[in-house]
């Protein structure tokens, strides 16, 4: 049984389909391609981090940028993909498998091939969930992920 994550008749009613802001994706999100997906869905968990990140106490614009590093870079994404996996839907799933056999063009510069692939899958599905309007599913995820991370790795974000 498929939970409903869609925008709030609220949203809708502002021209907030797709997104925070009124600039709804010109197709529904499961015909946009995997790497279009990626490229929001990599904006928008950036942002994430960074509101998460500003929620802590007593950070210094240098950790602010070390923490965050440590939980965008495609060796967090990998392994926060791997940790939130047993909690993916099976369209979910899809989305990940996808996002993770899309050809991006580009070569990672810090991070192997495969933490690259997976990390682009995660950006992929955040990337739909956000631009399909589940929101609400898309944070419980990159809530649930950067939970994982942190518990993983000690960083300057634990206090």
């Amino acid at each position: 049984m498929s939970e409903d994550y869609s925008n709030t008749p609220k949203q809708q009613e502002q021209g907030l389909e797709g997104g925070w802001f009124p600039y709804p994706p010109s197709r529904p999100a499961r015909l946009i391609p995997p790497i279009a997906l990626a490229y929001i869905g990599d904006a928008v968990y950036e942002v994430a981090v960074r509101q998460y990140l500003l929620s802590k106490a007593n950070m210094r614009p240098n950790h602010l940028h070390r923490s965050a590093t440590g939980l965008v870079s495609a060796k967090a994404q990998s392994r926060i993909l791997t940790s939130i996996e047993a909690e993916l839907t099976e369209e979910e799933r899809d989305i990940v498998r996808q996002g993770r056999n899309a050809k991006s063009g580009s070569i990672p510069k810090n991070a192997d091939v495969l933490e690259y692939r997976h990390a682009t899958a995660f950006e992929c599905l955040i990337g739909y969930l956000y631009s399909s309007g589940r929101h609400d599913r898309m944070i419980e995820l990159i809530g649930l992920g950067i939970e994982q991370a942190e518990q993983q790795s000690p960083s300057p974000t634990k206090k």
